[in-house]
């Protein structure tokens, strides 16, 4: 999942239902008795199309050190610093109390984005509460019931302004999250994109063996994005021919526009993207433009050299078009780059063997055990830098997420971890562990091992 939420408020005020009501299921204790709720509580949960993970927490009030409402309370604001995004319910029937007002002020402090929810808003007797809660300072509190199911929409409008879009279109497209796995029989969706007239829908023809879309020397002939249905040496695929994509200064046609917004659609929903060129011509800088938001958008990217029959030096131009590609896209090194003639098929199989692979690559999954091996060696022979006269540490590492890989690392000091050493840190895992090609994530979350002592 690419996304962490937060329920947090003192106790009583619906925590616990609402979480069950996000989750689909009976999970979380509920009764009318304040602080049954301890431990923080996750869970997989959905709200319209958004897919995320869900932390139920304790009530939080005024305690002692070693007690038992200290220790709760820790559990609550560690769930408050792993989080996206905090949903803060208050009691509408009851009215804001001081401990609301402290807890709004905790949250104020800890930075992170944060919506007010108006808990028990079903009837007009909540009404004062509600207009009150404004005096919280996080904007309009958004009136619900959780134990009902009212304002659920209003809150899948307010959280989808917060959460990463990718995360909802990922879920919808594929339906993963950190601990689910590609379904092995599922087909691949290979999208093909490029400029206008360097051969894509022929590529599509030549891989499907049939003159399924429209070809001719006229640029721009394609402006839907074709999918179709296709097996490739006994696997299913899914494959999508797209509009040709232009510089948007050059683009002054309304159907161009929507022939590029509909290309832009068709890469959210890819697994691999093949990126077509010219090779008769440079590596130019809307191939650059393309590369680089196939990367952005997480995608597994190979880039095909189209009419390479027409090159005469072959072997000058292909190192000098890797060496370009190596240079201008330092974020994913080792993309593969396979010279083709999609006219006479020439280089066609080699293509669909790097497609292969760099999809085997985008799905890897490592083991926490090997993760951490390696930032144990990796620290040890290059230790971030000092910040502030004191040390940066890098405690544990474990991956969240495939397609396209990316982990967590804990850190005492995140925000100090500067770009050069996150840098070192990918072109690491690229090394130790084969993931050449694809882009790769990591998200610095400031702690020590979660699991130390369990």
């Amino acid at each position: 999942m690419t996304a962490v939420v937060a329920i947090v408020g003192r106790p009583n005020v619906g925590k616990s239902t609402l979480f069950n009501r996000l989750i689909g299921k009976r999970i979380a204790i509920v009764d009318d008795m304040p602080g049954v709720t301890r431990d923080r509580r996750e869970g997989r949960a959905t709200l319209g199309d958004l897919e995320f993970t869900l932390i139920d927490t304790a009530g939080l009030e005024e305690a002692e050190s070693e007690s038992l409402a200290a220790r709760m309370q820790a559990q609550t604001q560690r769930a408050i610093a792993e989080a996206d995004l905090v949903l803060f319910v208050i009691d509408a029937r009851s009215g804001l109390i001081p401990d609301d007002r402290h807890f709004a002020d905790l949250l104020r402090r800890s930075g992170k984005p944060t919506l007010l929810l108006a808990n028990k808003s079903e009837s007009r007797a909540s009404d004062a509460g509600r207009y009150d809660a404004f005096a919280l300072g996080f904007g309009e509190p958004l009136p619900i019931s959780a134990e009902h199911g009212d304002g659920m929409s209003l809150l899948l409008e307010a959280m989808q302004e917060h959460l990463d879009p990718l995360n909802a279109e990922e879920a919808a497209a594929d339906a993963l999250d950190e601990t689910a796995e590609p379904e092995p029989d599922a087909p691949i969706a290979i999208t093909v994109v490029g400029r206008p007239n360097v051969g894509k829908s022929t590529l599509v023809n030549r891989l499907l063996g049939e003159e399924r879309v429209i070809t001719g020397p006229e640029a721009g002939i394609t402006r839907d994005a074709i999918t179709i249905d296709w097996e490739y040496g006994g696997r299913a695929m899914r494959l999508v021919d797209t509009a040709g994509l232009r510089r948007r200064a050059r683009i002054s046609e309304r159907l161009e526009h929507l022939s590029g917004a509909e290309t832009a659609r068709a890469l959210k929903f890819a697994q691999v993207v093949v990126l077509v060129l010219d090779g008769t011509e440079s590596f130019e800088k809307q191939d650059l433009t393309i590369a680089r938001e196939v990367l952005e958008e997480g995608r597994a990217l190979v880039i095909a050299a189209n009419k390479w029959d027409a090159v005469a030096d072959t072997d000058t131009a292909l190192k000098a078009l890797a060496d370009r590609i190596e240079r201008s896209l330092p974020q994913a090194r080792g993309i593969p780059l396979v010279a083709i003639s999609a006219e006479t098929g020439a280089g066609i199989s080699k293509l669909m063997r790097r497609v292969f692979e760099i999809y085997e690559n985008w799905n890897r999954r490592i083991s926490t055990a090997d993760l951490n091996r390696w930032l144990s060696g990796i620290t040890d022979r290059h230790p971030p830098p000092m910040a502030s006269g004191k040390s940066v540490k890098l405690r544990y590492a474990t991956q969240i997420k495939t397609r396209p890989p990316t982990f967590a690392i804990f850190v005492n000091r995140p925000t100090e971890l500067p770009d050069s050493y996150l840098r070192y840190l990918v072109n690491g895992l690229r090394e130790t562990f084969g993931l050449d090609g694809v882009p790769l994530r990591i998200t610095l979350r400031k702690g020590n091992n979660p699991y130390a002592g369990n």
